[in-house]
């Protein structure tokens, strides 16, 4: 069984490193997003493989959420932005509820606010909204994030 979940995870790696390319391309275009869901799809199964020692389901959800974080960045955010974002998002999670945590790189900007906190079970999560302005343009979107057994927030 260690050999099996060694090679899909190899493979897997492989996928991800030939696909990187590509989706940093697209993600970047503003065009097509097809690229940047199925990379964040590998790299969430990857993480589901890896967190979950192997576990099929595990696997799965990593890559469905993934999938889903990929077509979301990579719509609302130029990929030059996300270093910028990612560290409001850090603040915002860890920060006081209701607090504007903003982030800046030349005409492209944009804030996150975390409106309320709870426990889904044992987990600690956070609606937020966050606004991007990127080309003249204003992109909003609401979200949960709960945070993980080690410390790290995923997206709901």
């Amino acid at each position: 069984m260690k050999n099996r979940a060694a090679a899909a995870m190899m493979v897997l790696g492989l996928m991800t490193l030939a696909g990187t390319h590509g989706a940093l391309a697209d993600a970047c275009s503003g065009r097509d997003h097809t690229t940047g869901t199925i990379a964040g799809g590998v790299l969430g199964g990857v993480l589901g493989g890896v967190l979950s020692r192997g576990n099929g389901v595990g696997i799965v959800g990593g890559a469905l959420l993934g999938g889903l974080a990929g077509n979301a960045i990579s719509r609302d955010m130029d990929c030059e932005d996300q270093p910028y974002a990612a560290r409001s998002y850090d603040r915002s999670f860890r920060g006081p509820v209701g607090r504007r945590y903003e982030w800046n790189r030349g005409p492209n900007h944009g804030y996150i606010v975390t409106n309320r906190e709870y426990y889904r079970g044992p987990r600690l999560c956070r609606d937020f909204t966050q606004v991007v302005y990127r080309r003249g343009r204003e992109f909003d979107r609401s979200g949960t994030a709960c945070r993980r057994r080690n410390g790290e927030w995923e997206f709901l």
